[in-house]
């Protein structure tokens, strides 16, 4: 069989294979999908509350790490798309124990983190129906989005289309308002000017350090974006539409994400920031357009239906590629006719509502926090494995004697920029053991990580593959 044939998903005797359903506008918004849940919209004030004016700096940061670790994936997913992306990156190019690792650690990225998006929904819904207990909206949202994972992988792609979409209009929405309150323009009220950014302690009121110590939520909240490189496998094109969404994202990270919170740090006094509500509708309440606090609970709805959909379709194309590497249970590499991993899906779902169930019986806030610091130590292990595949393949390029240039797409000012995300991940990882707050999190993180190494290098390399020929390897592209 050849490359191009692997490429385009030729079918599979044994058990099928995924199929390229999703179309390039369904790629670049699946991604924004995962990235911007009811944590963007909610906490933001933590963040804002933590750091004061300086919440904008830290989106920076945030947001050009995002950009290199995109570079990485987006230079292996041009040339090795495979559904399961990191997963696959980390057998071929480190080491298969440590894909096994990783693999599992990012599984549990997204099931502890997709039960906090449902449990939000349910809180939403909760108050517009109180007569529904939130843990029962919760499990109806988990088994909307569980049904529509399940379906034809377009049907998913276009649902992800339509709820980020509604996110993005409702930032823009906002940014709009408060562009046009700091003009003077609307809001009854003189412009604030810069009294906000440099009239309460100036810009880094709470001192620099505090950027570097909210970097972990807020890493947590640029989590997802990898989902491109799960989604290649699926995508239509990808040595084009991979390219494309890479540079699109990242751009609206930066407008989406840097842009907005600088906005929003500018109308407001930080320290009325918090977590009481979605700091984004109290800021404009504050200037009499009391509206905003219902239109941005439908927003946090959609987008904790939005995140959670992308983060079961994640977390099951991550167990789906670790069954096909022999990593996990045979069964889980199954697909249906479809070309769906329904079996990979409800297992992965199953994981989610035990976190759901966990959230509800459990009403401390420190399980959240710990459950969101675990979902950030295990996303930067991931990573952290797709900055390290990269250079790891870059260095197999050169073993083989490739020329470099002809490759379509790479990693700007390279090994400079893989180096620089692997080592600020690993910092955000230090800060993480310093913090008293964030630390018990590694006693779960670090587990979920070694545990997998640990069964594959004893019991699990004797597996067998289900590989009938249609997985892209390095070996079918570059030939030196």
């Amino acid at each position: 069989m050849s490359v191009q044939e692997k490429a385009a998903g030729a079918p599979d005797v044994y058990s099928g294979e995924l199929k390229r359903g999703l179309k390039p506008r369904h790629l670049q918004l699946i991604a924004l999908g995962g990235i911007i849940g009811s944590c963007y919209f909610l906490g933001t004030g933590y963040v804002v509350e933590s750091t004061g004016p300086a919440a904008m700096f830290a989106y920076l940061l945030g947001g050009l790490l995002v950009y290199m670790v995109m570079v990485c994936l987006g230079e292996l997913a041009v040339h090795i798309p495979i559904s399961g992306s990191f997963v696959n990156y980390a057998n071929d190019f480190i080491n298969p124990t440590w894909g096994c690792g990783v693999g599992w650690s990012y599984w549990t990225t997204w099931v502890t983190y997709v039960p906090s998006e449902m449990i939000a929904a349910g809180i939403i819904m909760h108050t517009f129906v109180p007569a529904v207990p939130t843990v029962y909206w919760a499990l109806f949202f988990g088994l909307l989005i569980t049904i529509i994972n399940l379906t034809y992988v377009g049907t998913f792609g276009e649902l992800e289309f339509w709820l980020a979409l509604i996110k993005i209009i409702a930032i823009i929405m906002f940014s709009v308002i408060a562009v046009l309150i700091i003009l003077g323009v609307i809001g009854g009220q003189p412009s604030p000017g810069t009294s906000n950014l440099l009239g309460q302690g100036g810009l880094f009121p709470s001192g620099v350090w505090a950027v570097f110590l909210t970097m972990v939520m807020i890493l947590v909240n640029f989590q997802g974006s990898e989902i491109i490189g799960l989604a290649a496998g699926e995508s239509q094109e990808p040595e084009k539409t991979i390219p494309n969404a890479v540079k699109n994202v990242t751009y609206r990270i930066i407008a989406l994400y840097v842009i907005p919170v600088m906005l929003l740090v500018t109308i407001i006094p930080w320290k009325e920031a918090g977590l009481e509500e979605s700091v984004f509708a109290m800021a404009l309440n504050s200037y009499g357009f009391h509206w905003a606090g219902a239109i941005f609970s439908f927003v946090v709805l959609t987008a904790a239906i939005s995140c959670s959909n992308s983060g079961l379709y994640a977390t099951s194309r991550a167990v789906f590629a670790l069954a096909r590497e022999g990593m996990a249970p045979r069964w889980l590499g199954k697909v249906n006719a479809r070309g769906v991993p329904y079996n990979a899906i409800l297992f992965s779902v199953g994981g989610c509502w035990i976190g759901v169930i966990a959230f509800t019986v459990d009403k401390s806030e420190m399980l959240y926090t710990y459950l969101l610091a675990l979902s950030g130590f295990t996303g930067a292990m991931a990573w952290i494995s797709i900055c390290w595949s990269q250079l790891k393949f870059r260095r197999k390029l050169e073993q083989t004697g490739y020329d470099v240039s002809k490759l379509k797409y790479k990693v700007p000012l390279f090994p400079y920029f893989t180096h620089f995300a692997i080592w600020a991940q690993v910092a955000c990882l230090v800060v993480v053991a310093l913090n008293p707050d964030l630390r018990a999190s590694l006693y779960v993180g670090l587990p979920m990580l070694i545990l997998p190494m640990v069964w594959y290098h004893f019991w699990g390399k004797n597996n067998n593959v289900l590989d009938s020929g249609n997985r892209v390897r390095f070996e079918d592209v570059f030939k030196g």
